[in-house]
């Protein structure tokens, strides 16, 4: 099996140093990650430059590619033949932080998967449920490990070339993990706040920020597999459309006169 891995907080973040031996024992892994953090930049692709790529190593030796581009930009490249032997599996992560709820249109980690399930290669975003507060550095090991038992088994068993999974990791020591779960995606509640600030030459200038966002912790949600220390899993899909509202415009009848 041929693995591209990505994410989206820079190439020499440790979330992807921590997949790399792990899913070295699936195959093949090949790296193609931004040369800088991406995060919540949502569904990039640079249409309007050249994208710059150049070698470089990780911590511990391994020869990476980095991209001056988003991390779907690295997805695409790998696709279309940066890379020369064909892709099996795009996997984006290890985030520092969870994608969950309404997270996932805004983060480049769960794009840069849906980019590989748009060209029909299966595509798995894995990301840490570590606070926003928390200052020491992450340990990602236990995720990592949890990330390649997983996958080991999805890729084993019966799968769309369009998959596209979501897989939050608890973070606790992996004797703490109780399990997995399938879920569905929860809502976010964001507490987002505009802070309006004057440059020394008078300028207005704005930060949005606010604190940790939070989520309602409904039965069968990302957010309540992870309150109880399991890991969670969601399918997601390409198609967006609200079908259930599909009959309510058309009873409108709408005409343009």
């Amino acid at each position: 099996m041929h693995i591209l891995l990505t994410n989206d907080d820079g190439v020499l973040a440790p979330g992807l140093l921590a997949l790399v031996k792990p899913l070295n024992k699936l195959g093949k892994v090949s790296i193609i990650a931004p040369s800088r953090n991406w995060s919540a930049s949502g569904h990039v692709k640079t249409m309007h430059r050249p994208l710059r790529v150049w070698e470089t190593h990780l911590a511990d030796g391994t020869l990476a590619n980095t991209c001056d581009g988003a991390p779907s930009d690295c997805v695409a490249l790998g696709i279309l033949g940066l890379i020369e032997k064909p892709i099996d599996l795009v996997v984006s992560g290890i985030n520092p932080h969870a994608n969950i709820g309404h997270d996932v249109t805004y983060s480049s980690t769960v794009m840069a998967a849906m980019e590989a399930a748009i060209a029909g290669i299966p595509g798995i975003a894995v990301s840490l449920d570590s606070s926003h507060m928390h200052q020491d550095p992450l340990d990602s090991a236990p995720a990592a490990e949890v990330a390649y038992t997983l996958i080991q088994q999805i890729m084993q068993g019966e799968h769309s070339a369009h998959m596209l999974l979501n897989i939050n990791i608890p973070y606790q020591p992996l004797e703490n993990i109780r399990g997995v779960e399938i879920t569905r995606q929860g809502t976010r509640v964001y507490n987002d706040e505009l802070e309006c600030r004057v440059d020394p030459r008078g300028k207005k200038y704005y930060w949005i920020g606010g604190n940790e966002p939070s989520g309602l912790d409904d039965p069968g949600t990302e957010f309540w597999a992870l309150s109880k220390n399991y890991v969670s899993i969601t399918p997601l899909k390409l198609d967006l459309t609200a079908n259930e509202l599909i009959p309510d415009f058309t009873d409108l009848n709408l005409k343009l006169a």
